[in-house]
């Protein structure tokens, strides 16, 4: 009786214990009014899920399990990326963003060295500071036709970037948005931008054709837009 107690209580033990180790592997909570967050560590997927903007106190509720970030799906009714949502996040390496989202917070992507490609869906109005900073490993990007600013340093130290789509609509670039941009070898600024700041091309030692279809005083700058 006694050894058919032990087995049973064993047994039990065992099964809590499996059930308590698999729903560690599970971090959820709130990063919104209406938003929703999820984060399996054994697969390293992060699902954002709701309505409405992310909105939340501090550094992202996931931050402080960023090493476990592999990629993110951030579902249609997100309407932002919050600054530095994703911040630090080196091992994320793709990302799926709704047409929902209309912008992307300063740094929101900030030192995610492992980030290889982006798609910026239409609707997105603007990309912040710093947004893609020093997001070493990302090849291309385009821009879409909604965006009408992107921020200082927005992609600032992508060193791995080799094209880059500005499209009409573009109003104003900041200050060293490309900077640092070693493998870019040429960009055309369409006849929209109207502000420019200086450095835009700092250490794009890559480059070699800048094309400016806008052909005024705005563009006395002239070289300084490279040093």
């Amino acid at each position: 009786m006694k050894q058919n107690y032990f087995k049973t209580l064993l047994a039990s033990l065992v099964a809590m214990l499996v059930s308590v180790t698999a729903n560690a592997e599970i971090y959820s909570g709130t990063c919104g009014e209406n938003l929703t967050w999820q984060l399996d560590s054994k697969t390293g997927v992060l699902t954002i899920e709701g309505t409405g903007d992310m909105n939340y106190v501090g550094t992202a509720p996931w931050y402080s399990r960023k090493s476990y970030i592999k990629s993110s799906i951030i579902a249609e009714g997100v309407t932002n990326i919050r600054g530095q949502a994703f911040r630090d996040c080196s091992s994320l390496t793709s990302i799926t963003i709704p047409s929902s989202v209309t912008s992307i917070g300063v740094g929101a992507f900030q030192g995610c060295t492992g980030l290889t490609s982006v798609t910026i869906p239409e609707g997105v109005t603007s990309i912040g500071e710093n947004t893609f900073g020093g997001c070493s490993s990302l090849t291309s990007i385009t821009i879409p036709n909604s965006v009408t600013s992107i921020g200082y340093g927005a992609f600032s130290g992508c060193t791995g970037l080799t094209s880059v789509t500005i499209p009409e609509g573009v109003t104003s670039i900041g200050e060293n948005t490309f900077g640092g941009c070693s493998s870019l070898t040429s960009i055309e600024i369409p006849s929209s931008v109207t502000s420019i700041g200086e450095s835009v091309f700092y250490k794009c030692t890559g480059l070699t054709s800048v094309t400016m279809k806008r052909r005024d005083q705005h563009w006395e700058l002239g070289v300084r837009l490279l040093l």
